[in-house]
């Protein structure tokens, strides 16, 4: 299944690695490369998208109240 992020390959590598060093420290687990990877295309398959649509959504309101700010200058 396709990601719905692109992400370099070198990008992928150095999360992964992020990945692996947290079940090391944490868990006590020795993970492999390969397993750090899946576990990080599940993450990006399944959780990314509701931290993008957070962003989007704070996006969206901190726009909105900044047009309000610009409406609020208007001449009468």
């Amino acid at each position: 299944m396709k990601s719905k992020f692109e992400i370099t390959k070198e990008k992928k590598e150095e999360m992964a690695g992020h990945i692996q060093a947290y079940f090391e420290q944490e868990r006590g687990e020795d993970i492999g490369n390969l397993a750090a990877l899946m576990f990080l295309d599940f993450f990006m398959d399944k959780l990314a998208p509701v931290f993008y649509n957070l962003g989007v959504e704070d996006s969206h309101a901190y726009l909105t109240e900044k047009l309000d700010d610009l409406f609020a200058i208007q001449k009468v």
